[in-house]
């Protein structure tokens, strides 16, 4: 199991510019990295993989974003964006090494507010349909997409681990496996660690987060019950920290943070990692 941090913690959106971390991860103890790709047109996935190498760090996944411009429930132009986004990001996992793209990929972040039991129907099998095609070219590549359910005030779409493995089995397609993070499980799961295990071989992906968006162990989260569920799953895939800097104005916009939550990201990134070596050891 690779303990890895999601690179937005210090740079967003992620650019060239951003991989001056790489060597600093390294440094700090961790294991990967996870590239979030916001626009794909504004990185050098070669570049950036030549600067993963001379830092001798992986790329454990990238992360995509959806916005109202990409929703695979959405209008016909939002359908395209998205299948369109997805393959870059597949094609740009190949290139960086990575074995996932990760994240809310069915529909546009915020987008809540719910739909009549007929709409919703219509709307999940939208999404089943193109995530079809989204899987089919994952497959040809290689390459796994982990889906995230979010917490119920950033989508009213996917929030459980229950309705993600629907979705998976829906799909029916190797390539799809779960994303499970445990600030948005924190809200919409009963029991974290009992949703983990009822993931089982389908998790792809874990995000490691406290239950403010802050350092993981700093917090109520049942980190015990989690590395318990982990060992019982035989899970070894990679846990990343996704936390959240209020010095990074767009993303912290995005994901409603308005103090510091930590002195520093720093202190966020190297106190929870080293929590996470101890407590999923």
């Amino acid at each position: 199991m690779r303990i890895g941090v999601n690179a937005f913690l210090f740079s967003f959106p992620f650019t060239n510019e951003g991989t001056v971390w790489f060597k600093t991860f390294k440094r700090w103890g961790f294991d990967c990295v996870e590239i979030p790709v916001d626009n794909p047109d504004g990185i050098d996935p070669e570049y950036v993989r030549a600067e993963l190498d001379k830092a001798g760090l992986p790329c454990a996944t990238v992360c995509g974003m959806f916005g109202l411009d990409r929703d695979l429930r959405g209008d016909a132009q939002a359908q395209k964006n998205s299948i369109d986004y997805l393959k870059k990001c597949i094609d740009y996992a190949v290139i960086l090494g990575a074995h996932s793209v990760i994240g809310p990929v069915y529909s546009a972040v915020g987008r809540v507010g719910g739909a009549p039991p007929k709409e919703r129907a219509r709307q999940w099998k939208l999404v089943v349909r193109n995530l079809k095609k989204v899987c089919r070219y994952a497959e040809k590549k290689g390459i796994r997409i982990c889906l995230e359910p979010l917490n119920r005030f950033e989508t009213d779409f996917i929030n459980t681990c229950e309705q993600g493995l629907q979705m998976i089995k829906d799909v029916g397609s190797p390539a799809l496996k779960l994303h499970l993070d445990t600030f948005h499980m924190n809200i919409e799961e009963k029991f974290q660690p009992k949703a983990i295990r009822k993931a089982g071989r389908h998790l792809g992906h874990l995000h490691a987060c406290g239950c403010d968006r802050g350092t993981p162990g700093k917090d109520h989260i049942d980190w015990p019950g989690i590395g318990a569920a982990l060992k019982a799953i035989r899970y070894d895939g990679d846990v990343v920290i996704e936390s959240f800097s209020h010095e990074m104005e767009m993303i912290a916009t995005a994901a409603a943070i308005w103090r510091p939550i930590e002195k520093s990201p720093e202190v966020l990134a190297r106190g929870g990692l080293r929590f996470l070596r101890k407590a999923l050891a």
